[in-house]
């Protein structure tokens, strides 16, 4: 499928500009911080004084009268799947780049680093339904498929529901993968089935957020556009009855995610816009591989 101009040099710049940070900095501690699945046989060698002995070939020593061991090298390769929010909420943003395009950024981070590590990348687009899903598979080329859809997909629906996208990729996964969730998480009621695939995969929830989605500052009057119902209302954003009721509901939703969170009891990295996107996930990983 041919991809309109525009389309086609945001894909290149942002394949510089990920590139760059994969070979400068992230790729070390993508590698280090995901262990590998388990360990395979690579071949047998004579003993050395200090080996353990538990790695002793006692067929192959009785066979050829000398000791030996077994050799294992660790399986390096590992699945990564990207599940991305493409609600209409995620067009959201009052700093240079709305929440759908700071994902699209990390998305790209993790794909190129994963793709350097050899590793197989997937991607699922979801709303309120599953959009759109990727196999993972390996190559520059799966790597340009992901950014093009991320860039170029256009979702049938603008609502926000997490549970269909954790169960869909509960059914397709059979090989445990690392599975990174992005979105708001502006949603009730996953908390089960998020907590079922983190059971089963390592999974991580990427929560992006916007400053104003705490506090909205005092403009006047502005007319406001619900990204996901299309409703325009007017409101007087110095009044101080909106701005201590947005505080309330504010504070309600940001209490309501927190707790759905926590009853997940998976991994999280916050991001938000305005700040610096790519340093949290660094700073996982960074844990990560300490533990």
């Amino acid at each position: 499928m041919s991809l309109p101009p525009e389309i086609l040099k945001k894909v290149k710049l942002l394949e510089i500009s990920t590139r760059r940070l994969v070979n400068n900095l992230f790729a070390g501690e993508y590698h280090s911080a995901f262990r590998g699945q388990g360990m395979t046989f690579s071949e047998f060698r004579e003993y050395v004084p200090g080996d353990d002995i538990r790695a002793i070939s006692w067929p192959v020593t009785a066979r050829t009268g000398k000791t030996y061991l077994k050799k294992f090298d660790e399986e390096r390769e590992m699945t990564l799947m990207l599940a991305v929010d493409v609600s209409g909420s995620c067009n959201f943003g009052t700093k240079d780049y709305c929440k759908g395009e700071i994902v699209t950024h990390l998305a790209a981070l993790l794909s190129f680093s994963a793709s350097k590590n050899k590793d197989p990348v997937g991607l699922l687009l979801f709303s309120d339904q599953v959009e759109h899903y990727v196999p993972p598979k390996k190559g520059r080329g799966q790597i340009h498929r992901i950014i093009r859809d991320l860039y170029y997909f256009k979702p049938k629906s603008q609502g926000t529901k997490l549970r269909p996208a954790l169960e869909y990729l509960q059914g397709v996964l059979k090989k445990k993968s690392h599975i990174f969730i992005f979105s708001d998480f502006m949603d009730e009621g996953y908390e089960a089935a998020l907590r079922m695939l983190g059971r089963k995969h390592d999974t991580v929830a990427v929560v992006v957020s916007d400053p104003a989605e705490k506090e909205i500052p005092a403009m006047g009057v502005v007319d406001f556009h619900d990204a996901e119902t299309g409703e325009i209302f007017t409101v007087d954003t110095s009044s101080p009855i909106f701005q201590r009721t947005m505080a309330q509901v504010a504070k309600k939703q940001f209490e309501m995610r927190e707790a759905g969170l926590r009853r997940s009891q998976v991994d999280r990295i916050d991001v938000s816009s305005g700040e610096d996107i790519v340093e949290p996930l660094i700073g996982f990983f960074k844990r990560r591989s300490r533990r």
